[in-house]
């Protein structure tokens, strides 16, 4: 038997806090670009910057820009690795393309992080050249957001 107080009872008032807690919470997401000012491009260090700017939240958009292939710029793509173990290897055989060459032109591609996990970023040009020798890979632990 549920307690009741009015016409909802106690659990359900609560889920009703929750939710609307969580959908204030979303208000306050960011649009964060990968590597500033850098962009997503072959010789910097993403992972160092990914420590500078953290934490990052759920719901947070990571926007990944860089230039479409052309004959002065090198092809990139944003990769989602399946583990650690992956990431650590720049292993792309399991991995998910979440942006191919040509998504990164204008705005940049966006990426919201919509689940409490680990996100492990990386370049997938040149069979994970980019990834392992050009520093183009990254991990996110996106953090829930509380607002009291």
């Amino acid at each position: 038997m549920a307690f009741k107080c009015g016409a909802i009872s106690y659990a359900e008032g609560a889920l009703i806090i929750l939710l609307s807690a969580s959908m204030f919470a979303a208000g306050f997401a960011k649009t964060i670009v990968v590597g500033g000012t850098e962009n997503w491009h072959f010789g910097f260090n993403y992972t160092n910057w990914a420590f500078q700017n953290s934490p990052m939240y759920l719901n947070d958009a990571l926007v990944f820009k860089f230039e479409p292939p052309n004959n002065t710029t090198f092809p990139h793509s944003v990769y989602l690795l399946r583990d650690f173990r992956s990431f650590l290897a720049c292993d792309l055989r399991r991995a998910k393309m979440v942006a191919n060459v040509t998504h990164g032109g204008r705005k940049g591609f966006k990426f919201v992080m919509k689940k409490w996990q680990p996100y492990y970023f990386a370049c997938g040009e040149g069979g994970g050249f980019h990834c392992k020798t050009g520093m183009m890979k990254f991990a996110v632990f996106p953090l829930p957001r509380y607002h009291f």
